[in-house]
């Protein structure tokens, strides 16, 4: 139903009562002309036809609405709509033009604010470019700080006072994504974000505690004051925290402010985390296993001791020496085994001290060459590597069975040269180590397999068997007759293409979505505290947002349709976060129908298997916390979630704002506030139409758009945006 304007309808019923008067007056007029027996001769024969007559007014009306309707758009409505989108060239932050359309004037009109518009972006652009010059040193600081923070294995975080995250890196996004309890879904992200709370997941009394000793340290004048505390983190996890303050920039001390010193110098604070389970556990396994040791070795020496002292005795009878040496022999048997098991323990925990990690296949075969080349004084060459082929090994243990082997070669068959060669072969990679000489016996490979692997005077306990089964691949001999060579092939697992896509981004100095950087750094957070006031009394520019969409199986929630994909985007201090988002495929467990899957492009096969909404709620809930909803018809969504809470008991309380009723309230002339239309009047990109994250991501554009021209008509906090979007026409859609 298409909106109709109330001034043309009200231009309407006045040319109605116009021409009503006008009809009336003028048979008044006739009507006072006329003798008495044409007054009866006329009021016989226009009697019967009043009806005629007043159809007759009607369609005179019709035909004088049409007119008003055309003059109104043109010389009304189009002048209206061209106020509304000058407003949006002049708050566009990046250059944006007019379409001329309509009269000859207005297509001038536009033309000239197009010209303005343009000297406009040539200012800014000119005044932009001497900024950006200015500012190129702080730029370089904060490379440098992105490149630190992406080359530490330590997890970091940055908070302000109040515990909000302004800085993370990608460590600590990897372990906060162990700790989620929705992996499947957000990835952590409904635990770490920019300007989340970390109380999400440390106790604020653990957290305070340890505040509190760096207040009293730095009151004492402490020049590095830290504190560090160990906390049993979600699921489980144990997780040990390094806390560090951040200082005002402006080096305010106690002499400023004496009733409150710590607060005065300490604007934020640093975690350094470490999750310690596995450590935590090996060390109990550990002690468990000496303290075994040490007590059973224990009674074993005192009774072989009791025995010995027995066996001393001439005239022990034959049958009690028997007894005693058979003691002896079960107590040294005894020591033996637990001395066994525990050479065991250490070199299986010897496996796997170093991790696997996802490394170039290239990096691999360059750092053996070195290695070999350095150990067995001998030329290595490297032949058909693949340049492109990403391994997840242990390098460190995988180098050593290759120097190993080579040293052997080199000193039992005076091997001259080597040649390592890698390529892929389906699933797994081949590792080849080359050399042309005197063959060896299976059995000679299998000893060597077998030994411990030694350089000179240097051993470790680890076989070359030990680090294949560590890689969980295999390495076996074979000979080449036709080269006349010989050569040890290494079957190696790949990286997965997670890792690889990952990594390749790393490299990437022109890719904005690089995951070995901070995801996003904010440090104006520093200078925002939790705000005591009510949401709905805070200024739109300060709040935090959580932008979402959802795909469904129909239109008709009451009617049985359900949510398939969920997806949202935060805006925090106004900015969307591109690398926080929210996107998870949903099994509605019902058909989808066939009509519906050219719209949003998912099938039946691609829900299969994903989790039901009652999985997902949870973990979005997490997500939106302490944020205000923003849809685009954002009915429609919130009727999904608001059935699924009898079933999951999730309820979405917080604020909600529409960025189709906002649209109409910033551009009531303007004829379509379809996302699309919107977006176009915006010159935002639409990417990914009908996906759930594309649609959130495009109304987030849009609503940071919305906000400074709510503004300009007076519309500053979140209650007056609410208000104002109940004023409008499309506030009357329910479902």
């Amino acid at each position: 139903m298409k909106k109709i304007d109330p001034p043309l309808l009200l231009a309407v019923g006045v040319a109605g009562l116009v021409m009503a008067a006008w009809l009336l007056l003028m048979g008044a007029v006739v009507w006072s002309t006329l003798q008495p027996a044409e007054r009866a001769a006329v009021g016989e024969v226009l009697a019967p036809r009043v009806a005629l007559v007043a159809l007759g007014w009607l369609a005179g009306l019709a035909v004088v609405g049409s007119a008003l309707q055309v003059l109104y758009r043109r010389y009304v409505g189009a002048p209206a709509r061209l106020l509304e989108e000058t407003r949006v060239v002049l708050a566009a932050t990046t250059p944006q033009q007019l379409k001329p359309r309509g009269t000859a004037e207005m297509q001038a009109l536009a033309t000239a604010v197009n010209e303005l518009a343009a000297q406009r972006d040539g200012l800014r652009a000119d005044m932009d470019a001497q900024v950006a010059q200015a500012s190129h040193s702080v730029q370089q600081e904060k490379n440098r700080l992105a490149a630190l923070m992406a080359e530490l294995n330590q997890s970091v975080v940055v908070c302000n006072r109040d515990g909000r995250i302004l800085l993370y890196n990608q460590r600590a996004r990897q372990q906060f994504r162990v700790l989620s309890q929705g992996a499947t879904t957000a990835a952590g992200a409904e635990l770490m974000g920019i300007g989340r709370s970390v109380y999400a997941v440390f106790d604020r009394q653990v957290l305070a505690h340890a505040l509190e000793r760096i207040h009293q340290a730095m009151a004492r004048g402490a020049p590095h004051p830290s504190a560090q505390f160990v906390t049993t983190a979600q699921g489980g996890q144990l997780l040990r925290v390094q806390v560090a303050p951040v200082r005002t920039a402006d080096g305010s001390s106690a002499q400023n402010r004496p009733d409150h010193p710590a607060v005065v110098s300490l604007s934020g604070f640093v975690l350094m985390l470490e999750n310690v389970t596995q450590s935590v556990q090996e060390e109990s396994e550990r002690d468990q296993l000496l303290d075994g040791l040490t007590e059973g070795s224990r009674a074993s020496l005192a009774n072989i001791q009791a025995a010995v002292d027995m066996l001393g005795y001439d005239d022990l009878e034959p049958a009690m020496r028997e007894r005693f040496l058979a003691v002896v022999r079960d107590e040294v048997g005894a020591m033996g085994r637990r001395i066994n098991d525990l050479a065991q323990r250490a070199t299986q925990r010897l496996k796997t001290r170093w991790p696997l990690e996802e490394m170039l296949g290239a990096d691999l075969a360059n750092a053996a060459q070195r290695q070999i080349t350095a150990v067995c004084q001998r030329p290595v060459t490297l032949d058909d590597v693949n340049a492109h082929l990403w391994l997840k090994v242990d390098s460190y243990t995988l180098l050593q069975a290759l120097t190993y082997l080579a040293h052997r070669l080199v000193d039992e068959f005076e091997v001259r040269f080597l040649q390592l060669r890698l390529q892929p072969v389906g699933a797994h990679a081949q590792l080849d180590l080359v050399w042309s000489g005197q063959a060896m016996s299976n059995e000679t490979v299998m000893s060597w397999e077998m030994d411990s692997m030694r350089f000179g005077t240097e051993r470790t306990p680890l076989t070359v068997r030990d680090v294949i089964e560590r890689h969980g691949g295999e390495m076996w001999f074979e000979r080449d007759r036709v080269r006349h060579q010989a050569f040890f092939r290494f079957l190696l697992p790949l990286a997965s293409v997670q890792g690889v896509l990952e990594s390749a981004m790393d490299e990437s100095p022109d890719n904005t979505h690089s995951y070995s950087r901070p995801e996003f750094y904010d440090f104006d957070l520093f200078q925002k505290d939790d705000q005591g006031s009510t949401l709905d009394d805070r200024p739109l520019a300060e709040l935090a947002y959580t932008v979402f969409d959802t795909e469904t199986t129909g239109l008709n929630p009451a009617g049985g349709d359900a949510i398939i994909q969920l997806g949202a985007a935060r805006i925090v201090n106004g900015k969307l976060l591109r690398q926080e988002t929210f996107e998870q495929l949903v099994d509605p467990g019902r058909h989808i129908p066939e009509a519906s899957i050219p719209i949003h492009g998912i099938s039946q096969d691609m829900v299969a298997g994903k989790p039901r909404i009652a999985e997902v709620l949870p973990v979005f809930h997490a997500y939106a916390q302490d944020t205000v909803l923003v849809a685009h018809n954002a009915a429609f969504d919130m009727r999904f979630l608001q059935l699924q809470e009898a079933a999951t008991g999730i309820a979405f309380h917080q604020p909600v704002l529409d960025t189709l009723l906002l649209s109409a309230v910033v551009h009531p002339h303007q004829e379509s506030h379809r996302l699309e239309a919107i977006a176009e009047r915006f010159n935002i990109t639409v990417l990914g139409r009908h996906t759930a994250l594309g649609d959130a991501l495009v109304t987030a554009e849009i609503w940071l758009r919305l906000i400074p021209l709510l503004q300009e008509r007076g519309i500053y906090t979140l209650r007056q945006a609410r208000e104002a979007a109940q004023k409008t026409y499309y506030a009357r859609l329910k479902y």
